[in-house]
């Protein structure tokens, strides 16, 4: 894996997508969906297109939400669907992924930077020039150290929930906590304003696909605020925040200072963006259907509600405006391994027998948006189908599951799951099939701006997680390790790993893959130890999922970026007729 190519990463992540990948999503890196069984696929007719045609410059593009945010702060946003909103409109990375539908997408291009980096030492070091004439907002220019602070950020303890490649590969960071007590890391320099090197704790050939991630984009040091950084990031993007009002409204409009002759990927049609928060699901989806007057020029952020479907799917009119990418994520039943009672292997075993996949499917709107989920990792990172090692049925096997708990001596078991409010019908789906096997399950719906941080704090998470995650990049590195590396578990802004697995044999397989120089067995070797995670049982993988997005009818250039778990692309969305939407 880790002296492979530039061109051999670029090849493999074309490959992996064409296979159906995509990229982490809502519940960290999930989504629900909508249809019924037997239901034709949705996505039959505009999976990989671009609807709506090209877009007029100008206008008014109008976000419906039903959450906030989670973290707009580059050192703290991981979450997939912000991922995008953030890089493509609000802050730039030195490398980033076309605006393109269907494998395109996944190819690597420059962004801050003027090529995708150059090693060397082996692949221990990895060097970015800076495009000339890049400015913030104000006007002053971008210079490496900011991006070099950000990194540093991403460290601090008070900034939790980032992405943590850059605590995984730069050499020298044990014990760092971050600049802000002006502390600052030997392993990244910035010789000259344009240049910034990054020395590694080993060759990591895909270094230049972790630098498309949000902790790789820049912030002054005099723009710290610290946590309150969330809520007016400095921008380097096409747009800026010109109001934001927590769980309400977020304002975006154009940086004058950003040059598209810099920028190849981003587009900035519109001349702003309202991001409209708090509304019910439902709501947005009606909303959006009937598309009358400045709703014509709309978007939804999370996914089409299952109900919806019925008013949809008959309707071509409609259904033309449906979106419905592939995500290439897996969502998960994460047990908590840390205590009783799924720190006894056998009673982790009895849950992987009596969930039942069939009744979550529906709950999640069916096949035309899920199927189910027999391994962790996603089909695009297992050879374009998923393994089946413990071939479990899919409604499950009710009396195997009574066995195991017999053994256990836990016949009766009362659990808590916490889930994100939007998938309250999925909790109730496993809470009714747990208690076919005795098991009481008591739900936590949480809402979806708040959810990583309650399941993220280790002294007070539930014993069970209904969560996704999604590979930032087509690589069973992106994924394995996150979830269920030991090691990455945070007391708080735990992230990924939410079983609190850790596992010595696990943990060692993983170092052992990760110095692997041949792709292909680097490949192989992440789908066995799938497998013989799965047998230790610290999650329960349930559904495969889609991302049904209704568009409004006046939006044009939208489809579902391979990368971004099938979320609109904020690049190159923007509207048919910018007068309509003015606001």
């Amino acid at each position: 894996m880790t002296k492979r190519t530039q061109l051999a990463l670029a090849t493999a992540l074309v490959a992996a997508v064409a296979l159906g990948a995509a990229g982490c999503s809502d519940t960290d890196k999930k989504a629900s969906g909508s249809a019924g069984k037997g239901a034709v696929n949705p996505a039959a007719a505009n999976d990989g297109k671009i609807l709506g045609g090209t877009p007029a410059k100008g206008g008014t593009l109008t976000v419906l939400s039903n959450q906030d945010f989670g973290h707009l702060d580059p050192a703290r946003n991981w979450v997939m669907p912000t991922m995008d909103f953030g890089t493509r409109l609000l802050y730039r990375t030195l490398v980033t992924f076309k605006a393109e539908p269907g494998a395109a997408g996944s190819e690597l291009v420059p962004d801050l930077a003027t090529d995708l980096g150059k090693s060397s030492n082996g692949g221990r070091t990895w060097t970015f020039q800076l495009k000339e004439g890049l400015k913030y907002e104000d006007g002053s220019p971008i210079k490496a150290a900011d991006v070099k602070y950000n990194v540093e950020r991403s460290f601090s303890p008070d900034l939790t929930g980032g992405p943590d490649y850059a605590a995984r590969y730069l050499a020298n960071t044990k014990g760092y906590t971050g600049p802000l007590k002006g502390k600052h890391l030997d392993s990244i320099k910035t010789p000259d304003d344009r240049t910034i090197v990054f020395e590694l704790n080993r060759p990591v050939a895909e270094f230049a696909a972790t630098a498309t991630l949000p902790t790789f984009s820049p912030v002054p040091q005099s723009k710290e605020t610290g946590t309150q950084y969330d809520a007016r990031v400095f921008s380097s993007g096409p747009y800026k925040i010109e109001s934001y009002e927590r769980d309400k409204k977020l304002v975006l409009v154009r940086n004058e200072h950003w040059d598209a002759a810099t920028d190849p990927v981003r587009k900035a049609y519109p001349d702003k963006f309202v991001v409209v928060m708090g509304l019910k699901g439902g709501q947005i989806d009606d909303r959006i259907i009937a598309s009358a007057g400045a709703d014509a020029s709309t978007v939804e952020w999370a996914n089409m509600r299952p109900e919806s479907a019925p008013k949809v799917l008959p309707k071509p009119e409609v259904k033309a405006r449906l979106l419905a990418e592939s995500q290439g994520c897996t969502t998960m039943l994460q047990l908590n391994t840390s205590r009783a009672p799924f720190n006894d292997l056998k009673v982790r075993q009895a849950f992987q027998y009596a969930v039942d996949k069939d009744s979550l499917l529906t709950a999640g709107g069916g096949p035309a948006f899920n199927e189910i989920a027999t391994a962790y990792l996603p089909a695009a990172l297992s050879g374009g189908k998923q393994a089946d090692t413990l071939k479990i049925a899919p409604g499950g096997d009710p009396a195997k599951a009574k066995e195991l708990l017999k053994a256990a001596g836990k016949d009766k078991l009362k659990v808590s799951l916490t889930v994100s409010t939007g998938d309250k019908t999925k909790a109730e789906a496993i809470q009714q099939a747990l208690s076919r096997v005795g098991v009481e399950t008591v739900i936590d719906a949480v809402d979806p701006g708040a959810f990583y941080d309650v399941v993220g704090d280790t002294t007070t998470a539930p014993d069970m997680t209904l969560s996704g995650w999604c590979p930032d990049y087509p690589s069973g590195s992106t994924f394995l390790p996150f979830v269920f590396d030991g090691r990455t578990i945070k007391v708080k802004g735990n992230s990924g790993n939410y079983a609190q697995f850790k596992d010595e044999a696990t943990m060692k397989r993983i170092d052992e893959i990760n110095a692997m120089t041949d792709a292909a067995a680097a490949n192989k070797a992440w789908i066995a130890l799938d497998a013989e995670i799965m047998a230790k049982a610290p999650a329960v993988p349930v559904t495969l999922e889609r991302k049904p997005l209704l568009i409004g009818t006046n939006i044009a250039g939208a489809f579902g970026h391979p990368v971004w778990v099938g979320q609109i692309d904020y690049a190159t969305v923007g509207l048919k007729d910018a007068s309509k939407g003015q606001g």
